[in-house]
């Protein structure tokens, strides 16, 4: 028999005992995940990884670093293995062809179980060092989702106009208020994310598709590096018009979006009788107004006695 096939495309060989004890000990409690979409990038992956476990070295957190290979065709296939065999912390996923970052996010997200995960992009211009003050900062407000804001932006100036521009084209449709969607870096609760729509675009509307689910999403500054090593994915020409049709596309799902409840399932000879919610809150208000019912004739009585007769 050959290598095994995933669901995602990438070849891999039966395991050892070994090293299946090494990936059981460092997933078992894993709380934090680090999902990193990313197409040729070689020479950033190592710089990466070593400035991520820098950065998260001081938590009280177990992580994990999720990297989905999006088509590459340079040596990163190379480098995330080599990487894997260093640090069983480090899971890689490689999709059978180019997709596009929305899709190579939503595979990563699919395969993650921890609670907590924070998004990045590998071309280094995110920087790792800003994970602990985004993470503190959502655990302290209980908010769904922090979004970074990049602060003193390391682009040339039109790639800066043009995300200026879609921000305020997508607040305009949507009616939402997010300063920077076009920054990766961000930390999640797991259930924000767990039912979104998949199509092309969808990275850049993930604040905005959290706040219809009805969970908080706040911004925070972050840093913003230069671009040292590989090309940009994105400019003028492959952004603008797709955009627009995103966004149109977005308005109206915000507008259908329809969230439903689930309520517990009843006895049937208990239907039309008061639930134990409706009957402690009941013995509470009873309480209540026999409380007042004493202050109230207390006073009363108090007064009577005072007015001489």
């Amino acid at each position: 028999m050959g290598p095994r096939q995933s669901h995602l495309g990438a070849p891999r060989e039966a395991p050892t005992v070994a090293h299946t004890m090494m990936i059981y000990t460092a997933r078992r409690a894993v709380d934090l995940a680090v999902l990193i979409p990313l197409k040729n990038e070689a020479d950033n992956i190592p710089v990466l990884a070593e400035e991520i476990q820098v950065a998260l070295e001081g938590l009280t957190h177990h992580w994990e670093c999720v990297w989905v290979d999006d088509g590459s065709t340079d040596g990163s296939a190379v480098a995330l293995a080599r990487l894997r065999e260093r640090d069983a912390r480090h899971r890689v996923f490689t999709l059978d062809r180019n997709y596009g970052q929305s899709a190579a996010l939503l595979a990563g997200i699919r395969e993650i179980r921890a609670p907590l995960i924070a998004t990045m992009d590998a071309d280094l211009q995110n920087d790792p060092g800003d994970l602990p003050r985004l993470i503190e900062h959502l655990e302290r407000r209980g908010a769904g989702m922090v979004n970074g804001v990049r602060a003193r932006r390391q682009d040339a100036w039109l790639r800066r106009l043009s995300s200026r521009i879609g921000n305020g084209f997508r607040n305009f449709l949507t009616g939402e208020k997010v300063s920077d969607v076009g920054c990766s870096l961000r930390v999640f609760r797991s259930e924000c994310v767990s039912a979104l729509p998949s199509f092309r675009g969808m990275h850049r509307f993930l604040p905005t598709l959290a706040r219809v689910r009805g969970y908080e999403v706040v911004e925070i500054p972050v840093r913003h590096r230069p671009r040292l090593h590989g090309r940009t994915k994105y400019g003028m020409h492959n952004r603008l018009w797709v955009g627009i049709v995103d966004t149109l596309g977005v308005r109206w799902l915000k507008a259908r979006w329809v969230e439903p409840h689930l309520t517990r399932p009843q006895n049937p000879d208990t239907i039309g009788s008061p639930s134990t919610e409706d009957l402690e809150r009941d013995s509470r208000d009873a309480r209540l107004d026999g409380e007042a019912g004493f202050v109230w004739n207390t006073a009363l009585g108090s007064a009577r006695r005072r007015i001489p007769s």
